[in-house]
């Protein structure tokens, strides 16, 4: 086994001294000289034609200096991959919250005052909430336009609320049913859930006086932001920089565009910097949480607990919008096939419009309705043939080497040992005492893929300095960066300075979400301080004469490990002149072939008379490799 210095050691996060004292820029603390605050009056509604807005009293209200309307920005959609979303409703509303108007003034109480001058005259429509009754003959299509909609996955063959499919299939399901010695079938509902950020949606954007976009804003994907600017602009990209800044958390709810085209549009008719930054009451009602869903579950299963066939429709509830995540279509929630081997299985993905609140991301989107959906379902059939659920699972999971059930293959599932630990450590098979439970699940997800740049800078005051366009919303990225460029230059961690690139800096970043920040920036990080340690080598040999090979790095000095001799790297640097900076691209978009599972045993105790469940003891199992930072 490889020992390491730093890698697998507990290390503090730097990062996190700024945040605790205050010391932290996040954009509510960016200010700007004439900065206007922004407002919106959004739809009382899910449903509703706008057949008339008088905008004439809140524009002449003093401090008012932009007021805008759909008809300002009509024509205009915008959204991650999937282009469906209005800057502001354009002659309809389609959900309880929709932005219909906006404002820009002097103050955010005479912003409100403003908004409450709008007078919006609404014609109510049929609306429709249920996704499933969404998709039925005769409701009342949401966005008749659909087939016009950049990012759209395939032509529809008529306007529908399902705008969005996705199949899976192995074996003839149908012949496995008819097989099976039993079939057990469930259905199961999954809430909406906001993700619960404690700082809330933030932007700022400022048209400079070289007519360039400055854009500050709590996304943790900023060249997402910049193309969407870029595209509801119709202008070029290297028209919009956006600023770094530290984020208040994310749990997946900020990797799109949520107000930031608005807040362009009030600065390019205010010509004045323009700062939005959304109550709790706009987030919740208005935001873009996890999505809901219906997911129809049915297996066929043999007495001896082989499962036979499997079948997955899960309906997940997009509402208004489908934009506000990467792409209309949402296969995450094919992990509703969970982690077993099945020979013939069918899994249905469909998104459908409706006029709830747009869902968005929230940790991987789709994957926990469908895991929490199937591993309920797993417990299910495992009792209906009399099997003990660990039992069952242990029968049907995948190994090293199986394709799951939506066509992937890795190098290694440790499924089974993974699932075997966490009921050790919950003492799985013990006595219970009388009304206590014992559940479990289990469950994979391999790390995204992507693109991000990272630079190191050996500067020539013996300063080490980390470049990157990855921010930092709460994960530690910053401090894995830290742990792993110290690793391969012997430095202590703590003395290396990260400086982050804003947009205009590298060509492209994928920005944190997907589990990518481990496998793609630090996998840059350690590339770029080999290089960095590679080129300071050479440079030894050259000036000092040492044999290249024989040069290691200890800390602040170079050293020879033939004759011991040592000299601070600063040094050598000063006297040639020169700093030694390094920039590595790592553009792995591919699939990880590796995945990580993690199993869960929850003990709980029931009070039968009044239903309260009690939670005793919750036992988890990760199989994560090598731990960065325990």
């Amino acid at each position: 086994m490889v020992s390491y210095r730093v890698i697998g050691k507990s290390t503090p996060h730097p990062e996190g001294s700024e945040k605790v004292s205050g010391g932290a820029r996040y954009t509510a603390d960016v200010q700007l000289p004439g900065t206007l605050w922004a407002k919106i009056l959004r739809s009382p509604h899910p449903h509703a034609r706008i057949t008339h807005i008088d905008v004439s009293r809140a524009e002449r209200l003093p401090g008012v200096h932009a007021v805008l309307t759909g008809a300002d920005v009509r024509g205009i959609l915008y959204g991650r991959r999937y282009r469906d979303v209005p800057v502001l409703a354009q002659d309809r509303a389609r959900f309880v919250g929709e932005p219909v108007a906006a404002v820009a003034a002097e103050e955010p109480e005479i912003a409100d005052r403003a908004v409450e001058l709008i007078d919006v005259t609404y014609e109510v429509l049929p609306s429709v909430v249920d996704p499933v009754e969404a998709m039925a003959e005769g409701a009342p299509i949401l966005h008749p336009d659909v087939n016009s909609y950049v990012g759209l996955p395939k032509p529809l063959e008529k306007p529908s609320n399902a705008y969005a499919h996705d199949t899976w299939e192995r074996g003839n399901v149908e012949e496995g049913f008819a097989s099976a010695d039993l079939i057990v079938e469930n259905t199961f509902t999954v809430p909406r859930v906001h993700q619960a950020y404690m700082e809330p949606h933030t932007c700022m954007v400022w048209i400079d006086e070289e007519q360039r976009v400055q854009v500050w804003t709590t996304s943790k994907a900023p060249y997402s932001i910049k193309e969407t600017i870029a595209a509801v602009m119709d202008g070029p990209p290297e028209r919009v920089r956006v600023n770094p800044v530290t984020i208040g958390g994310d749990f997946g709810g900020k990797g799109a565009a949520l107000h930031e085209p608005l807040c362009y549009f009030l600065a390019l008719r205010s010509g004045r910097p323009v700062k939005m930054v959304t109550t709790y009451v706009e987030e919740l009602t208005a935001g873009s949480p996890r999505h809901a869903g219906i997911i129809r579950l049915k297996t066929g299963v043999n007495r001896d607990g082989t499962m036979v066939a499997y079948q997955v429709d899960v309906v997940m509830d997009g509402g208004a919008y489908g934009g506000l995540r990467p792409g209309a279509s949402m296969g995450g929630a094919g992990h509703g096939a969970s982690c077993y081997l099945i020979p013939n299985a069918r899994i249905d993905v469909t998104r459908v419009y409706t006029n709830n609140i747009p869902g968005g991301q929230m940790r991987a989107p789709g994957e926990p309705q469908g895991y929490f959906a199937a591993e309920s379902h797993i417990d299910c059939v495992a009792r209906s043939i009399g099997m003990d659920p660990l039992e069952f699972r242990l029968k049907n999971l995948m190994e090293g080497g199986d394709e799951t059930l939506i066509g992937v293959r890795y190098q290694e599932a440790r499924a089974k040992e993974t699932l075997r630990a966490a009921a050790e450590a919950a003492t799985y098979a013990s006595p219970k005492a009388d009304n206590v439970g014992r559940g479990m699940a289990i469950g994979y997800r391999g790390p995204g893929g992507g693109e991000s740049a990272v630079g190191v800078t050996l500067t020539m005051d013996g300063e080490v300095i980390i470049h990157t366009a990855a921010l930092d919303q709460g994960t530690g990225t910053y401090t894995t960066l830290r742990q792993v460029v110290a690793e391969e230059l012997g430095l202590p961690p703590e003395e290396l300075r990260i400086d982050r690139w804003d947009t205009d800096d590298v060509p492209f970043d994928s920005g944190i979400g997907g589990s990518r920040g481990t496998r793609i920036v630090t996998g840059s990080a350690f590339k770029v301080a080999q290089e960095v340690k590679q080129e300071l080598f050479a440079l030894a040999a050259e000036v000092l004469g040492w044999p290249e090979g024989a040069v290691t790095m200890e800390g602040a000095e170079i050293a020879r490990r033939d004759t011991g001799e040592r000299q601070r790297w600063d040094a050598l640097l000063s006297r040639v002149g020169r700093p030694i900076a390094r920039r590595v691209v790592n553009n792995d978009t591919e699939r990880s072939s590796v995945t990580g599972f993690t199993a869960q045993v929850a003990e709980v105790a029931v009070d039968r008379e009044t239903g309260t469940v009690t939670l005793l003891k919750l036992s988890t199992a990760h199989d994560v490799g090598t731990v960065l930072n325990p």
